[in-house]
């Protein structure tokens, strides 16, 4: 991602070449809506169309920088009966607005239209990598808007050795950078004291709470989320799911295994499975003719 937003930004595009184009609108198409707090800023995200309302709605929260064209395939796979929405965060891509928004609460606020769910739907909430945190407050500041919170991949406060230096990196760059990877570089610096809130708003919560957590993830570590786990009193437990092999960047790999982890924190009805994540190194083929995601978070 990070040489993406390079290119883009040489050729004034607010994104690399868009991986939604490789699907037809009905598919997965681009929209927009207007942000929550009285902000007016018009918040670009990818959907998945669908004419009747699928009993759950999944909102993902995207990382730092925030581009919803990875989550492309992800939402091309999706079956039928469910809906999928990635959004685009404030400063990011075709968001607005163009400076940083470094407050997390304001983020959490600028967001909360997407919560907007059909009659009869329930909402599942991911938050990506800093997106986590945000997500946390937004289920939090909504309250019966969110029926299940997954935190995948999430980023709280503590950067693994990849991250550590492209941080250095991009702080000694930072007024040369692309503008998504210099908001990126800002966000993520500034967030450790902004996670009481995030950890108030988890004590908070009567949802199901899922962590999704990659063991070689070496941009936010998973010793730091499973901390996070340990020491955060929870009205329910937060369920840990250790994925083996994974990255950081778990929806860069097969569809069809984020879809089933994610499909695993939906109850089932007369259910009584645990998903199992599989051994990722036979699994997570290396994708070619694809520029590399590299995020911050």
């Amino acid at each position: 991602m990070g040489w993406a937003a390079v290119e883009a930004a040489a050729k004034g595009r607010t994104e690399h070449v868009p991986t939604s184009a490789d699907y037809p609108e009905d598919v997965v198409r681009r929209t927009s809506f207007v942000s929550g707090g009285g902000h007016g800023w018009r918040i670009s995200a990818l959907e998945t169309p669908r004419v009747l309302p699928p009993p759950w709605k999944i909102v993902v929260i995207t990382g730092a920088p925030s581009w919803a064209e990875y989550w492309a395939e992800t939402l091309a796979e999706l079956p039928p009966d469910r809906e999928m929405i990635v959004v685009d965060r404030p400063g990011y891509a075709a968001s607005e607005p163009l400076h940083p928004v470094t407050d997390i609460r304001v983020q959490a606020e600028a967001l909360a239209p997407v919560l907007k769910a059909r009659p009869g739907q329930k909402v599942l909430l991911v938050g990506q990598s800093y997106g986590a945190a945000i997500a946390s407050i937004m289920a939090e500041q909504n309250p019966g808007k969110v029926a299940g919170l997954v935190l995948l991949s999430g980023f709280f406060g503590e950067a693994g050795p990849t991250a550590r230096w492209l941080l250095d990196l991009g702080g000694k760059a930072l007024k040369m950078i692309p503008r998504d990877l210099r908001h990126a570089v800002i966000e993520v610096t500034g967030q450790k004291p902004q996670l009481r809130h995030a950890k108030r708003a988890l004590a908070k919560l009567n949802i199901p709470i899922h962590m999704i957590h990659g063991d070689k993830d070496d941009f936010a570590p998973l010793e730091a989320a499973e901390k996070l786990a340990e020491e955060t009193v929870t009205r329910r437990p937060i369920r840990v799911v250790r994925t083996e092999g994974a990255n950081h960047f778990l929806n860069d790999g097969p569809a069809e295994i984020l879809i089933a982890a994610l499909e695993s924190c939906i109850p089932q009805r007369g259910a009584g499975w645990t998903f199992r994540w599989p051994k990722l190194p036979q699994l997570w083929p290396v994708k070619l003719g694809k520029p590399a995601p590299l995020q911050v978070s």
